[in-house]
């Protein structure tokens, strides 16, 4: 009986909870198409997908997702976008010449950065996503300071072509490689009025930092997002963590998304969800990972450790890319099919819980 009585106490504030989220201003919501990178799909094909799934943004992750790069070819996507309702953003790689995730050495990062940010303008993307590196780079014998430098002096070369073509450059916080001061400071430094913030809360965990620390510092300056959630959990060395779909982690997402109202409610809801892969250790107990993060700041920590604390493993099964064996035709249906449900079942969490 006094079970009873409790249930019938908590269902009216779980109603109310639920009426409250109804009655928000209710966000953009699209994704990164990354987040069903083994389908191969291109942009046009994305964008019917987008439709189909009542997406009203999508963020084309790279130049790659495109069928060609004709000045045909991108009109048809931008006419198709605007036909269906969507708003567009564009993407990219890395554009620190630096960073060790700089691939393309025979092109120039700034002439790079030009002709992608003229592809974003040719299908009416708002902004093009790029980020910096990875975690390894803070490991540069001059800290990951070197590369913010070569980062800011490839953005401030293609400042005229950004602002002859509108569209906004969106640095990510990107797999460890800054943490969120460390972004907005690069952002700042080459003017806000061509750059901002791709705010992923994903990545800030390999930084050991707190994804509300991530939207505190940078949704002020955010132009679009990609959001995900994480399961982590403490580990004998500091940490383990595991992306996740939406609601499958320990992020409190709610919170995420009213912050997100109130800091950038300009900027999509992006989705990317990026499941299989393994758990990652982010050993803060030990001292060589600080000697990447010199200047880390010990209130932002002890927020993540509390985070760490409240949270727990990953209690689902999951088909896990990285591994051997991944060639084998049924196991990489497996994996095309759990992108394709992650990703469904995330927009349907993200619209129930977040007001998306």
């Amino acid at each position: 009986m006094q079970l009873r009585r409790r249930s019938l106490f908590f269902a009216p504030l779980a109603s109310l909870a639920a009426r409250l989220r109804a009655q928000q201003p209710r966000l953009r919501l699209g994704y990164d198409t990354y987040s069903i990178r083994s389908w191969g799909l291109k942009a046009l094909e994305h964008l019917e997908f987008a439709a189909s799934h009542g997406c009203s943004a999508l963020q084309i992750s790279s130049l790659g997702d495109f069928a060609s790069l004709e000045e045909s070819y991108l009109k048809r996507v931008r006419d198709r976008a605007a036909e269906l309702g969507i708003a567009l953003d564009a993407g990219t790689g890395c554009i620190c010449p630096s960073a060790r995730a700089y691939r393309n050495r025979k092109e120039d990062p700034a002439e790079h950065l030009r002709r992608a940010l003229r592809v974003a303008q040719q299908i009416g993307a708002r902004s093009l996503r790029c980020y910096l590196g990875d975690f390894e780079d803070r490991l540069h014998p001059q800290g990951i300071g070197f590369h913010m430098e070569n980062t800011l002096r490839v953005l401030r070369a293609v400042r005229d072509t950004a602002l002859e073509t509108g569209v906004r450059i969106a640095l990510e916080n990107h797999s460890g490689d800054m943490q969120a001061w460390e972004c907005r400071q690069v952002i700042e430094e080459a003017g806000t009025d061509i750059a901002g913030a791709c705010l992923d809360t994903g990545n800030p965990v390999w930084c050991a930092e707190h994804p509300e620390v991530a939207m505190e510092v940078l949704g002020p300056v955010a132009v679009t997002t990609h959001v995900r959630d994480t399961a982590i959990f403490p580990h004998p060395r500091g940490c383990a963590a595991h992306w996740t779909a939406l609601g499958d982690g320990c992020i409190d997402l709610v919170r995420l998304a009213e912050l997100h109202r109130k800091l950038c409610p300009q900027a999509p809801l992006h989705l990317e969800i990026i499941t299989g892969r393994p758990p990652r250790i982010v050993p803060f107990y030990e001292e060589s990972f600080w000697k990447a993060f010199p200047k880390a700041r010990a209130a932002e920590f002890a927020r993540f450790v509390a985070l760490v604390k409240s949270g727990s493993p990953l209690m689902k099964p999951m088909v896990i890319e990285d591994v051997p064996g991944v060639d084998v035709p049924e196991y990489l249906a497996a994996l095309r099919k759990q992108q394709w449900l992650d990703l469904e079942r995330s927009l349907a969490w993200a619209r129930e819980k977040m007001a998306a």
